[in-house]
């Protein structure tokens, strides 16, 4: 059971395309960035990815790397992450999956991360730099705790290491659009649609969603159109930076509303 996949093939099957939305928790406070995380889901994101804070973003372009580094300079735990994802459960029902680089979840203990996760009410995770091949660990506690395990796959991913994405992605698998860092674009990259293709080659069942480079409201409707989601970050965090929760709020519906026609 994946609360995940279940409300992106809702929506697919009502005709409606889905967002996922990224904020980091800490950003610029745990308080402000629960606020934040909270206005996404009530006014238009499907599912929401919650960030956690990393001195090495190896995939994150500069306006989140911003973000993060403020939130870890304000003093933000990595426990936090749990009263975060708590927090933002409590008032919406919005699947929170988190975004985390691996050596956090090794950090803080495996089998504890998953256990702390799914208390809170978290749905699973993201994990941009943990092969599946490397995942046994992950796959277990996962299975465990019935929590979504979200892993990526690119415009270079050989036919069997996208079979095995596939297999054990639960939720969906990210389709990484562009090879390089996260951060609004001005198009797509053509390799989206190849990379969801070589998903539906690989599984005729696994759920999609699209991500890095996704800014705009034609571009969301762009990759609605052949695959589950769109995933929209550094646009989002952007808007906060500029304008506040209301600038964020108003993205958010900008981007989602042709979603919902």
């Amino acid at each position: 059971m994946s609360k995940t996949a279940d409300v992106l093939r809702a929506n697919k099957a009502a005709g409606k395309g889905s967002l996922i939305g990224y904020f980091p928790a800490g950003y610029p406070n745990l308080e402000d960035s629960i606020e934040a995380s909270i206005a996404m889901c009530q006014n238009g994101v499907d599912v929401l990815e919650l960030g956690v804070p990393y001195s090495d973003p190896v995939m994150d372009g500069i306006v989140i790397q911003e973000a993060t580094m403020a939130a870890l300079e304000g003093g933000f735990k990595l426990k936090q992450t749990f009263d975060a994802v708590k927090a933002i459960t409590s008032v919406v029902d919005t699947p929170v999956l988190v975004m985390t680089y691996w050596n956090p979840v090794l950090s803080y203990g495996v089998e504890k991360f998953a256990h702390d996760l799914a208390e809170a009410g978290g749905a699973g995770l993201i994990t941009p730099d943990l092969i599946p091949d490397e995942a046994r660990e992950w796959l277990e506690q996962s299975d465990k705790y019935s929590l979504d395990r979200v892993f990526l796959a690119a415009p270079t991913s050989s036919e069997d290491r996208m079979k095995t994405a596939c297999d054990l992605s639960r939720g969906f698998v990210y389709a990484v659009s562009t090879m390089g860092i996260t951060g609004a674009r001005t198009e797509v990259d053509a390799n989206a649609k190849k990379v969801v293709a070589n998903v539906r080659k690989a599984s005729d069942t696994q759920n999609t969603a699209v991500g890095i480079g996704i800014s705009t409201a034609d571009q969301v409707l762009e990759v609605n159109q052949y695959s589950e989601g769109a995933i929209v970050g550094s646009a989002f965090v952007r808007a906060y930076q500029q304008g506040g929760i209301q600038a964020l709020k108003d993205k958010v519906r900008e981007l989602s509303a042709g979603l919902k026609k």
